[in-house]
């Protein structure tokens, strides 16, 4: 894709979402650590209304790893997953208790190695905690990627991270993260995507091909 191409679109979402941020409510490296982790196939929204009451009861890793495991599932068992994340959350304060002081590591490939913690969860602590740019492909990201052509259809996670990373300018990264998950999630959707009043379509080969689809319909009946 032309590098105009590119400034096109990220101009574009920016006007559409110049506030984008990340949505999942925390005070702290380590809560945020908590969210996002708990947040795999589960909304922020339902996250938030869960770490409402978490984070009041839970401060440290230490309390954490000081309760039996049945009752940390039992304070997220709203959350897809509760019992593996519950697991996962015990297992990680132990670590950074152990290893980290009780603190959240800053560097990513420290961050990997925690339990429950993937590229994704590593990436979107490291620019929102510490402020190290990087761009977190979550849903959102690798839909809307796709669909605008900054990625290739069968591009893995990893590919999409990597041609984003090429395609944006370093100091825009993190905040092209947070305008491609808002693009996503409110405009650019899995399904009904705005395509009719989208100002991108005119780049977008996903939005072209819906918006012909229906008037070859129409045609043929």
């Amino acid at each position: 894709m032309k590098i105009s191409d590119v400034r096109h679109i990220l101009d574009t979402i920016g006007e559409m979402f110049p506030d984008a941020d990340c949505e999942l409510n925390h005070s702290n490296a380590f809560e945020l650590t908590i969210a996002v982790l708990l947040s795999a196939q589960c909304t922020d929204a339902t996250v938030n209304k869960v770490t409402a009451d978490l984070f009041r009861k839970y401060k440290t890793p230490l309390d954490y790893v000081s309760v039996p495991l049945e009752e940390l599932e039992q304070d997220i068992r709203r959350i897809g997953l509760y019992r593996n994340k519950a697991k996962h959350i015990q297992n990680l304060c132990a670590i950074l208790i152990e290893q980290y002081g009780g603190e959240v590591p800053r560097a990513h490939d420290q961050l990997v190695t925690l339990p429950g913690v993937g590229r994704k969860t590593a990436n979107v602590v490291v620019s929102n905690a510490f402020g190290v740019p990087a761009i977190a492909v979550d849903t959102h990201v690798e839909r809307v990627s796709k669909r605008l052509g900054l990625a290739g259809w069968k591009d893995s996670v990893l590919e999409v991270e990597k041609k984003l990373m090429k395609a944006v300018p370093k100091e825009e990264w993190t905040l092209t993260h947070h305008r491609l998950i808002f693009f996503g999630r409110y405009h650019c959707k899995a399904q009904n995507p705005q395509c009719q009043v989208c100002p991108l379509l005119d780049v977008c080969r996903e939005g072209k091909k819906r918006m012909k689809t229906p008037r070859v319909r129409q045609a043929k009946s």
